[in-house]
């Protein structure tokens, strides 16, 4: 049985992790990236469409659109304008 007593909540071992500063250089690194897949799957959930629903609107296969959300993907510029594309939105990079 699990003792749920020994967890903390996520907020606070998040706050632990980033106080390393290897960890932290880490993930903000990944930063672009985790916000870039939510803001994808964000939209195809909005727009109710199914992965396959996805890969079909673009040319692909539904297996590309999965390994692209579980971030095993490095899609290229040309791939997410059509992503953007099926969603009748406009990609837009910007550097800050």
């Amino acid at each position: 049985m699990i003792n749920h007593k020994n967890f903390i909540p996520w907020s606070e071992f998040r706050k632990e992790l980033l106080s390393d500063p290897e960890v932290k250089a880490y993930h903000d690194a990944l930063q672009p990236e985790f916000d870039l897949i939510c803001q994808i799957l964000d939209k195809r959930l909005e727009k109710n469409m199914t992965q396959k629903d996805l890969a079909e609107k673009i040319g692909t296969k539904q297996s590309a659109i999965s390994r692209l959300e579980s971030f095993d993907a490095n899609p290229s510029f040309k791939f997410l304008k059509k992503v953007a594309k099926a969603f009748d939105a406009k990609l837009v990079v910007q550097f800050q």
